[in-house]
């Protein structure tokens, strides 16, 4: 089976555990055993299969680490391990896969934290899905680094600090989910504040296209006064447009 390219057994009833042979498919560019009821761990063999692009043991009974040498897999374009029970930390060598698209960990117990440097070495990074774990510590800043990231799912897991307004320069994000966290409050300091992170990504929106803070005026500010007086006048202090007032 060395010519081997593509082995797909989606979604049967197959128990068993991964082979360490699997890692002497030299050809291999396709693993795909999602939704099956593998048990075991992920052998360390797999970072000999130099070839391999996608790799996908979703939904599955996987247990213990990923190992250290997937990061070794420089072809790898989608790693997705959801919903197992794998434990650690994730190995840092993933985040140096230049050529990776998705990383997908949703669903399991892994702890740790994401490394500061963690998009230095993801140039075409489209999708990030980590939530429903239980990494910690602060959200990293080189984030907008990952200049393709189109989905950030970090919901779920025990990330604190600040949302870092870096993320407004991420011109490709559609999706973002960083809910059920301990985000702190993005204004705390400010004159506008609530216990959301939700909102306070848009406070850090607000922030970047209106080059002002809440901070910046006198007396208590509303959401609604903030923009009104950001946008409502030109350069010569003559009125643009003002908010619609019957949603007060």
């Amino acid at each position: 089976m060395s010519t081997l390219e593509t082995f797909n057994l989606n979604f049967n009833s197959i128990e068993c555990q991964i082979p360490e042979v699997i890692g002497s498919l030299i050809n291999l560019r396709e693993l795909r055993l999602r939704g099956n009821k593998i048990i075991g761990s992920i052998p360390l063999s797999l970072s000999n299969a130099s070839r391999l692009e996608t790799l996908d043991i979703s939904y599955s009974s996987l247990q213990g680490n990923i190992p250290e040498g997937i990061g070794n897999v420089h072809n790898m374009k989608l790693l997705g391990i959801q919903y197992n029970q794998l434990m650690g930390s994730i190995p840092f060598t993933i985040f140096n896969i230049s050529r990776i698209e998705v990383i997908a960990f949703t669903g399991n117990s892994l702890s740790g934290y994401l490394p500061n440097g963690l998009c230095n070495g993801l140039p075409i990074l489209k999708g990030l899905y980590l939530p429903d774990n239980k990494l910690h510590c602060h959200m990293p800043t080189s984030l907008s680094n990952c200049s393709q990231l189109q989905i950030l799912s970090l919901s779920e897991n025990e990330f604190d600090g600040p949302i870092h307004n870096e993320i407004g320069r991420l011109s490709n994000l559609q999706l973002l989910y960083v809910g059920v966290n301990y985000f702190t409050e993005y204004g705390q300091d400010g004159l506008v504040s609530t216990k959301c992170d939700v909102y306070s990504y848009g406070i850090m929106l607000l922030e970047t296209f209106t080059r002002r803070k809440p901070n910046d005026f006198e007396g208590d500010v509303s959401l609604k006064q903030w923009v009104n007086h950001s946008f409502s006048r030109d350069n010569n202090g003559r009125s643009r447009c003002q908010l619609d007032n019957t949603n007060e």
